[in-house]
């Protein structure tokens, strides 16, 4: 098979035939979730109705994340309205309304729990006039609120460009704001048909406009296609845009209606994207091949405050 690393690309067919044959390499083997605090929080989750992107996105770091007693939660219900091609998320057209009470169902889970770094994510709402905005704020505010100590890192969808919606989670003031770019512009088409890659870098833009001490963040997956000339591409637009903080992960194929995996990228071939990624400016860059866009997130927005001087 053609290496990713190399700037051909094997026509689609010809790939496509041989990763469903080919089997998940040793590195992506994880331990089965179990352990008492993942199935408190598994408990917990159920009992307050919220849902988590860890569980809907079948994320192999589920055990390790629920253990440390961390977690992604996922608001807006669990139909997206987009249907991408490499999502596990169930999409659909939502029947249900946003629920006005899931703020604070969130933010006694977060009590509950003790956290102190909680990130918040989201279908995609393009049924709603703001994209669900009014909610990602509000359960910032009331996280913020309820819990003082709590940092508040959101990763939104692009509002289909509603700049409006944009500015005003970022009044809400999350700590850190991340839209992922995911893939090259290249593979928009099959990967994110109903998204643009234009206008997630312009959504990057203007929210470092609107806050310039605002910490921004956006990620990717690797395996669909891409070449190594667009993944450093796509790292320089994505600095351009003033981001601070990107992750680069594996992206795991969830089940055979999803796009197949191109190509498993060796724990070694990320190296040269952190490299690169330094080079670039960015404050932290977190890569490998179970890196998703929640993991370690407290860790790196960490790394990040100590480099700004920052407490």
């Amino acid at each position: 098979m053609q290496s990713a690393m190399d700037s051909t690309v094997i026509p689609l067919q010809e790939r496509s035939k041989t990763s469903r044959r080919e089997a998940k390499p040793p590195w992506l083997k994880v331990r089965f979730p179990a352990g008492e605090r993942y199935q408190r929080i598994k408990g917990l989750l159920r009992q307050q109705e919220l849902h988590t992107v860890c569980e809907e996105a079948h994320c192999p770091n589920i055990g390790e994340c629920f253990n440390s007693g961390t977690a992604t939660f996922m608001i807006l219900g669990d139909v997206c309205t987009r249907s991408c091609g490499f999502c596990a998320v169930t999409s659909g057209r939502p029947e249900q309304r946003l629920d006005l009470l899931e703020p604070y169902r969130l933010a006694r889970a977060v009590r509950t729990l003790g956290l102190d770094y909680v990130v918040i994510t989201s279908v995609n709402r393009d049924d709603q006039p703001d994209g669900g905005a009014a909610i990602f704020a509000s359960c910032i505010r009331t996280i913020r609120r309820d819990h003082s100590s709590c940092r508040v890192e959101v990763l939104i969808p692009d509002f289909m460009g509603n700049w409006d919606a944009l500015a005003t989670v970022v009044r809400a003031r999350p700590f850190v704001l991340n839209h992922n770019v995911e893939t090259p512009p290249r593979l928009y088409g099959r990967v994110r048909p109903k998204a643009r890659y234009e206008r997630s870098l312009e959504l990057l833009r203007r929210a470092k406009e609107l806050d310039p001490s605002l910490l921004t963040k956006s990620g990717m997956m690797v395996g669909l296609g891409e070449t190594r000339e667009e993944i450093f591409q796509v790292l320089a637009d994505l600095r351009a845009a003033g981001v601070d903080l990107v992750t680069i992960g594996q992206y795991l194929r969830p089940s055979e209606k999803h796009l197949p995996v191109e190509r498993y990228y060796p724990p070694e071939e990320f190296a040269p994207f952190v490299e690169r990624g330094r080079e670039l400016g960015f404050q932290n860059v977190e890569a490998g091949p179970l890196v998703r866009s929640s993991y370690h997130a407290h860790k790196q927005a960490g790394v990040a405050t100590a480099v700004r001087g920052g407490v």
